[in-house]
């Protein structure tokens, strides 16, 4: 009975806003419909209305499924100072990458579907009652673990805001086991999906045993580059206090990912081209081009500057703790790793393909206005999952002043 009074509550702070929050709906909902009516001609037409082939049969779906799974990784680099350093400034903010965690992983697993095609093949994936050919299947283990990350962050969120909502002390024991499972799950999550790319010997350009920690270092520069600009918005929109030392400390825990995430792409290169072989050809497709196929040349040349600027931003004291360059450096980072999922991973491990042929691949309208749907679809929801995560925990929003309020118009 308390638990459908607390969802009752959660809907009616959804309800409530201004009239810049209602702005911010419609045009995401906006995004939406549009977005819908383009998926809607997959739907009816099948994957052809892509620009996926046979040459290329991973692309812009599968570029944001992965950059979303990092995106979902990074509420760890908030949860260990915050649980296992009991670093308080951090741990008054860290619900909010666990709410940013659960709607990465839902447009995850909604990028999956997309990409499957038809979405009725998606009952395969799930245990028990489809073919999820597990274990032999990467993908089937990929999202397993995504599930479970998942259930556990939205046990863990959900809890918390039920016992602030209802103004009770919250069960430390049955909490902290599950945030301290949380992290090696963020770390299994990324590292999964990176077997995913390696589990292809046909494709050399993905065979490396560092791929998986690369996934791991950049994740931990995107996701938290959400959070730093989130955090100003939110400070300066709602009565949500964060102090200076806690956005310092997550743009200091950043340059020590960009610093291993660099360190490691040029141990990368440094053993692709100093050995010369075959497999270079893939390298020299993303960096110089191929003949007259240069098309992702100028796209991985950008996300490698932006990467270094920001890197740069980031590990001067004195730009790291601006907010003008601090702000630049988290967009640069996170256009970065965006753009090195998206374009400078995906392709070039397919081109050129087994045969030797260029197929230049670049995402159709299709592509564009699904994805569209959905980032607006898990922007709707993170919105407004941290609406009533506000209200309930900064703004004292709790059964009584709704009880009050109910009161007041009656």
């Amino acid at each position: 009975m308390n638990f459908i009074r607390f969802i009752t509550g959660s809907i009616k702070i959804i309800l409530q806003g201004s009239k810049a929050y209602y702005a911010w709906l419609i045009f995401l909902l906006l995004l939406i419909l549009w977005g819908g009516f383009g998926y809607f001609g997959q739907l009816s037409e099948g994957l052809i209305k892509t620009h996926m082939r046979d040459s290329v049969s991973w692309a812009f779906y599968i570029g944001n499924f992965t950059f979303l799974v990092g995106v979902a990784a990074a509420a760890v680099l908030l949860v260990i100072p915050a649980y296992i350093y009991d670093w308080k400034p951090i741990k008054e903010i860290v619900i909010f990458g666990e709410l940013l965690a659960v709607c990465a992983v839902i447009m995850c697993i909604s990028f999956i579907v997309v990409d499957i095609g038809n979405p009725l093949r998606f009952w395969h994936m799930l245990p028990l009652i489809g073919t999820m050919n597990f274990p032999s299947s990467m993908l089937s283990w990929d999202f397993f673990v995504l599930n479970i990350y998942l259930i556990i962050n939205l046990i863990v969120v959900t809890y918390l805001l039920y016992c602030i909502f209802f103004k009770k002390e919250y069960n430390k024991s049955l909490v902290l086991p599950l945030v301290l499972i949380s992290i090696p799950m963020a770390v299994a999550i990324h590292t999964v999906t990176a077997f995913l790319y390696n589990a292809l010997p046909a494709r050399p350009f993905w065979n490396s045993a560092l791929l998986a920690p690369r996934f791991l270092a950049s994740a931990f520069c995107s996701g938290p580059a959400i959070l730093l600009i989130l955090f100003q918005l939110l400070r300066k929109t709602t009565k949500f206090e964060i102090k200076d030392e806690a956005i310092w400390k997550i743009a200091e825990l950043m340059v020590y990912a960009m610093f291993i995430y660099l360190f490691f792409t040029i141990a990368e290169l440094f053993k692709e081209f100093y050995s010369g072989t075959e497999h270079l050809l893939y390298w020299k497709y993303l960096l110089f081009g191929i003949g007259d196929n240069n098309e992702i040349v100028v796209y991985s040349w950008l996300s490698i500057i932006m990467g270094c600027i920001a890197f740069i931003l980031f590990l001067i004291p004195k730009t790291r703790m601006n907010f003008v360059t601090l702000n630049i450096g988290a967009v640069l980072i996170y256009a970065s790793v965006y753009v090195e999922k998206g374009i400078a991973l995906i392709i070039p491990g397919f081109t050129p393909d087994v045969l030797g042929q260029i197929y230049v691949y670049t995402p159709s309208m299709t592509e564009i206005r699904t994805a569209a749907m959905i980032f607006s679809l898990g922007f709707l929801l993170f919105t407004f999952l941290v609406k009533v995560a506000i209200a309930i925990v900064f703004e004292d929003y709790n059964i009584d002043v709704l009880n009050q309020k109910k009161n007041a118009l009656n």
